[in-house]
């Protein structure tokens, strides 16, 4: 008899093929097995500033060059910082399946150095900056402390980190496009996020909803652990072993 599959239930591996629609969220915890802080909490306090103080619309009317400052820290970080296993393995599920897209909470630009190229990226991407006048998004490189504010190349206005602040609301087309892919999915994964944080937290219900498989990765339980397939490793370690299961099915 053929032993059952360590990640992935057969009941659903034997119902894949390359069109199967897949859907992979992800959050901090992936980005933390490559070393990133999360940036809140203890992990937060720069200059005895917190991430809550300057990451708000208000801290970059009022302070601009402490707020770019801040985030010029932030990139020296995550620049030192390599994709992991799980960032590589996701990549290597878009080749394998047409319909394979990520939706990331994170802003780090890890999974498009690891080779992803479908991303949805709720919360935006700090090596990109915006035109607080025009929109105008540009690429950011990472600077150092006393460098110049960036400005807009177009305009000559004030740019700012192109990331979803305090208090600010999701990119509508962003928001729209993850309810459209969560709504569409057959196998939806869940990996390295608590699923508390609204509203990205309730695109899993919403997948589950319209008859998706729940797939979470985390070594904690969540809200999501009762109704999902609920893998307690780190995605390091079983993202890399889904998609060999997934390999495996395909044939």
């Amino acid at each position: 008899m053929k032993a059952e599959p360590k990640y992935i239930p057969q009941s659903i591996l034997s119902h894949i093929d390359k069109d199967t629609r897949i859907t992979a969220l992800t959050g901090a915890g992936i980005s933390a097995e490559s070393g990133i802080p999360t940036f809140r909490g203890k992990d937060g306090l720069w200059k005895k500033f917190r991430a809550e103080e300057l990451a708000t619309p208000e801290a970059f009317r009022k302070d601009h060059r402490t707020v770019w400052e801040w985030y010029r820290f932030r990139q020296d970080i995550i620049g030192k910082a390599s994709p992991n296993p799980a960032h590589h393995a996701l990549a290597e599920m878009e080749k394998l399946f047409c319909n394979f897209h990520i939706i990331t909470q994170n802003v780090d630009g890890l999974h498009r150095r690891a080779g992803s190229s479908r991303l949805c990226c709720l919360h935006g991407d700090i090596w990109e900056a915006r035109c607080i006048r025009e929109g105008t998004v540009t690429a950011c490189l990472p600077g150092k402390d006393g460098d110049p504010v960036p400005l807009c190349p177009s305009c000559g206005a004030l740019m700012r980190p192109n990331i979803v602040w305090f208090g600010e609301a999701l990119p509508a087309d962003e928001l729209e496009k993850s309810y459209r892919l969560a709504r569409g999915s057959d196998i939806f994964l869940v990996i390295g996020t608590s699923s508390l944080v609204y509203p990205a937290a309730a695109l899993p219900m919403i997948a589950y909803q319209a008859g998706a498989a729940l797939i979470e990765v985390n070594p904690d339980e969540s809200p999501l652990s009762e109704i999902a397939v609920h893998i307690k490793e780190k995605a390091g370690t079983a993202v890399p072993g889904i998609l060999e299961e997934f390999r495996s099915a395909l044939g």
